[in-house]
């Protein structure tokens, strides 16, 4: 990790990292030019990176970044600032990191004060982390586990309250966000580094929304925090990233959280609309469900919403109304 300046939004995100991989000691940021965030000023002096040094680390540690493992390793130090000085680790934080890889950013997490659990997939990272983190692992401040994140019974590896901060590989952002969101115990933020597209479309506006759009808008409120170069990883990935907050919504407020069986029907009735997403939602969901055309026309007159509208211009609170009046769906649930 490293300090600077508070971090600047760039006006476009670019790439996405892989499982978790992170940074080395090295030397200068990226160019100006790269549009890459800032970070804000720190009272710690960290390491500089830069992609040179995280090559020669692997290298002399006789690793490589796995392809199939969608490994690419951050070496932007003002970028892995500006993700520390999002995440805020404190004394008393619980924190999971997804994806340690290199273990720069888990320094970073430990240096804050925070008490790390971090699942790392690579055993030869892991048993990288075991040989460089032993006093955090002595100390009890870090806990690591060997293993894929998506096996995990998250119940039995966090007790709550507990953050999410993870450098996701693009290939599992959507079984990422289902695990943490869609079952307890949920985290109280998650701060995710994500691939641009898959960023930009879990905070969609009605008009774009997807499937995936509708389940996160449900759980939670997301923000695009800041865009990150392609240069900022070595080895550099073809697409782009962004760093996103996400913070689950109080099930007690305004939108009260459905129950399991209301959940499931909420979820068939949005699926049923975006198998067809750019057709008329009044012919899209008479095909896909088993109601008939005459019920769906009248759901959506009560409800108000124009059966000629396509289902990526619904709201996540049209789409609650939809499912309310048109009520239990026939058929079998989802297992």
């Amino acid at each position: 990790m490293s300090e600077s300046p508070a971090p600047r939004r760039t006006p476009a995100p670019r790439h996405s990292p892989a499982p978790g991989a992170m940074p080395a000691p090295g030397a200068p940021p990226a160019p100006e030019g790269e549009g890459r965030p800032e970070a804000a000023a720190s009272t710690r002096s960290q390491p500089r990176l830069d992609p040179l040094a995280v090559r020669r680390q692997l290298r002399d540690e006789g690793l490589r970044a796995r392809h199939s493992l969608s490994q690419n390793f951050l070496a932007d130090p003002d970028v892995l600032q500006s993700i520390l000085d999002l995440a805020a680790p404190e004394p008393g934080h619980s924190i999971l990191e997804v994806g340690p890889g290199l273990g720069i950013l888990t320094g970073g997490l430990l240096d804050g004060g925070a008490t790390v659990t971090a699942v790392e997939l690579d055993w030869r990272l892991a048993d990288r982390l075991t040989r460089t983190q032993s006093d955090a692992i002595g100390a009890g401040a870090l806990r690591l586990i060997q293993g894929d994140i998506l096996d995990q019974k998250i119940a039995e590896l966090m007790a709550p309250p507990y953050e999410v901060v993870a450098n996701v590989p693009y290939h599992i952002s959507s079984p990422i966000l289902h695990r943490f969101l869609g079952q307890p115990p949920r985290p109280e933020r998650l701060v995710l580094m994500l691939q641009r597209e898959v960023a930009e479309r879990i905070s969609a506006l009605p008009g774009d929304m997807s499937y995936l759009s509708v389940f996160v808008q449900y759980h939670a409120s997301v923000r695009i925090a800041f865009t990150v170069p392609r240069g900022a990883f070595e080895p550099a990935p073809k697409v782009e990233s962004a760093v996103v907050e996400i913070r689950p919504h109080d099930p007690s407020g305004d939108r009260p959280r459905l129950s399991a069986a209301d959940q499931d029907d909420l979820w068939r009735l949005v699926q049923a609309g975006f198998r067809e997403r750019r057709k008329k939602l009044r012919n899209v969901l008479s095909r896909q469900l088993p109601i008939s055309g005459e019920a769906v026309a009248q759901a959506l007159a009560a409800t108000g919403i124009d059966g000629d509208r396509r289902p990526q211009t619904l709201s996540v609170d049209e789409w609650l109304a939809l499912r309310v009046v048109l009520g239990p769906l026939p058929g079998a649930r989802p297992r």
